[in-house]
């Protein structure tokens, strides 16, 4: 049983910018896809990003293409989110998660307890 835990949300203004990191238990970041996923209050959750465990390939949400940048630290045994120029549209609670394939979500197996981010207008 994998754990993953996410940091580095917080209260930002619109065009500013944000790191998130995700780190994990035991090899769940180098044997899994990586995603980052969003959930804004009343919405379904959804893909945001995400990269394979060799950091060779990634995948983003058309919304955050260009702004959000997806990363592999392996000296920290992390995966980060870099986003910049954040948008009003932005805010939400952010999991990282970790499963077998890039963009289907079901396949997400092991999940973090989210991180906030809210961006102001």
């Amino acid at each position: 049983q994998a754990q993953l835990i996410e940091s580095g949300g917080g209260l930002v203004r619109a065009g500013d910018s944000l790191s998130l990191s995700c780190t994990a238990s035991g090899n769940a970041l180098n044997s899994y896809y990586t995603g980052w996923f969003r959930q804004a209050p009343g919405t379904e959750r959804e893909f945001v990003a995400s990269i394979r465990w060799s950091g060779d390939r990634t995948y983003y949400a058309d919304s955050v293409k260009g702004r959000f940048t997806i990363s592999r630290d392996n000296a920290k045994n992390a995966v980060n989110l870099q986003m910049n120029n954040l948008k009003f549209e932005d805010t939400a609670v952010y999991y990282c998660a970790a499963g077998n394939s890039p963009l289907y979500t079901p396949s997400y197996v092991y999940w973090g307890q989210g991180t906030q981010v809210t961006v102001s207008s």
